[in-house]
């Protein structure tokens, strides 16, 4: 069977792009929680989600300190990307809309995402950011 594993740059950009990802997180009662999310990613940088600190996310992020993500695309052929690593939590400014907005906008669309992001937001609004040291990936089209 040939190599179906990415290139680096090959799986930078298939996870910068617009993808659902499901997100994975220890839980010390059970099985890890994973759960889809909206995600952001620029080559070379950190993973970011969006979510509020009193959620079960972000309590259980909080606690395991480490997370995965994966990306996939759904028709034919197949392709997925998963990263794991330690998260960061930035406590985001209740008065800055930004970083919901533009969340908002990249999956919903300039009018639906702002329209979103003005009802949205939480007043624990914590921004996790996964820094990738493991990748797993795989292309049926290679």
């Amino acid at each position: 069977m040939a190599d179906q594993r990415m290139t680096e740059p090959e799986r930078q950009e298939f996870l910068a792009g617009l993808h659902v990802g499901v997100l994975a997180i220890e839980r010390a009662d059970g099985p890890p929680l994973a759960l889809p999310v909206w995600y952001s990613y620029e080559p070379g940088g950190d993973v970011e989600v969006l979510t509020s600190a009193s959620s079960l996310k972000g309590r259980l992020v909080a606690a395991a300190g480490r997370a995965s993500l994966c990306a996939q695309q759904e028709e034919l052929p197949y392709k997925y990307v998963t990263v794991d690593g330690p998260v960061e939590i930035d406590a985001l400014d209740r008065d800055d809309r930004a970083p919901i907005e533009a969340m908002a906008i990249r999956y919903l669309g300039d009018e639906m995402g702002r329209g979103y992001a003005a009802q949205a937001a939480t007043d624990d609004e914590i921004r996790l950011r996964i820094r990738p040291e493991r990748w797993y990936t795989v292309d049926y089209g290679a």
